[in-house]
């Protein structure tokens, strides 16, 4: 009997060491620091310092079956000074090539169709322009407790996703897809479209297209997002425009138009930009200047036109 309990327990142990090897992992740590200085007309302070950090976390391995499993979540303080806002962004995605990948976002996540929803200008509008948070650009629901499904390759250089955002207030998820196609040297083309119906008897419906073309030093782009809501005055579209070029490796310049377009509403916010930038290595340094007008949709009233700069020096680890 001795015998048989040590062969059992022998086999047992071959099973676990077996077991640790299939699904050994790898954990990973990415991080960036930032110094930065800005002057902003709406800022009372006048030129302001401030710094920026981040360190990102990701463990992923294989299971027997061949599914890769992976976790990441972010270290950043942020604007919270402290305890609070240092966890930000989690998520957690299991898939392969054959089946796609399926990832669960606890926190900061981006639907299928907002992950496209940066304009091609780099989202100049939200610089310290003063612009409230009532005109930002709106979009489909995204954030916690968001699922995305990232589908197989189909066909080469074409990527496509699907996304449902949990319940709101009238217990109706909320849907988005979207796709970018890259199968064409230096073209790159995108369509999205999601909704927000976490609100009682409110539809929001968003949809987004972007094209950005490289030939050369030269990239030009331009992207359309269009917005319907059922409350009154509450459509929005932004058109936005850029144009890059490539001094060399390390130097790139770059300009960028935006236009925020709200129904009821008098005028347009138009916010346009330069910027430059240097990288060696893992360190960058950059210097924009961004300018915006009629930043409350109206051309009379006080204090709607501003402007702004910002230099930096990051550091990518």
């Amino acid at each position: 009997m001795n015998n048989f309990k040590k062969i059992g327990l022998t086999a047992l142990a071959g099973s676990l060491v077996a077991t640790s090897v299939a699904y050994a992992g790898a954990l990973t740590a990415t991080g960036t620091a930032e110094m930065k200085m800005n002057n902003s007309s709406q800022s009372a302070a006048g030129k302001t310092i401030s710094m920026g950090n981040s360190i990102n976390f990701a463990g992923s391995g294989e299971t027997d079956g061949g599914l890769n499993v992976s976790v990441a979540f972010e270290l950043d303080q942020g604007a919270a000074d402290g305890a609070a806002g240092v966890y930000d962004n989690h998520s957690v995605s299991v898939g392969n090539d054959s089946l796609g990948t399926l990832t669960v976002h606890g926190h900061g996540g981006s639907n299928s169709a907002s992950a496209l929803d940066t304009t091609a200008a780099g989202d100049l509008w939200d610089s310290t322009l003063g612009i409230s948070s009532s005109n930002d650009p709106d979009a489909a629901a995204s954030g916690n407790g968001l699922v995305v499904y990232s589908l197989p390759t189909v066909v080469d250089g074409l990527s496509l996703g699907v996304s449902y955002a949990s319940a709101g207030e009238n217990n109706a998820g909320s849907t988005a897809f979207g796709g970018t196609y890259t199968g064409i040297d230096g073209l790159s083309l995108s369509f999205g479209k999601g909704s927000d119906d976490g609100t009682v008897n409110t539809d929001k419906d968003q949809t987004i297209m972007k094209a950005s073309y490289a030939y050369g030093s030269f990239t030009v782009g331009y992207s359309n997002s269009d917005y319907d809501h059922t409350s009154a005055n509450s459509d929005q579209e932004v058109k936005s425009f850029s144009l890059a070029y490539t001094l060399s490796d390390a130097i790139s310049v770059g300009y960028g138009e935006e236009t925020i377009e709200k129904t009821g509403t008098s005028s347009d916010i138009e916010v346009d930009g330069y910027n430059v930038s240097y990288t060696s290595g893992g360190m960058t340094v950059a210097a924009k200047s961004v300018e915006a007008t009629n930043i409350d949709y109206s051309n009379t009233a006080a204090n709607n036109d501003n402007e702004m700069w910002q230099v930096s020096l990051s550091f990518a680890f």
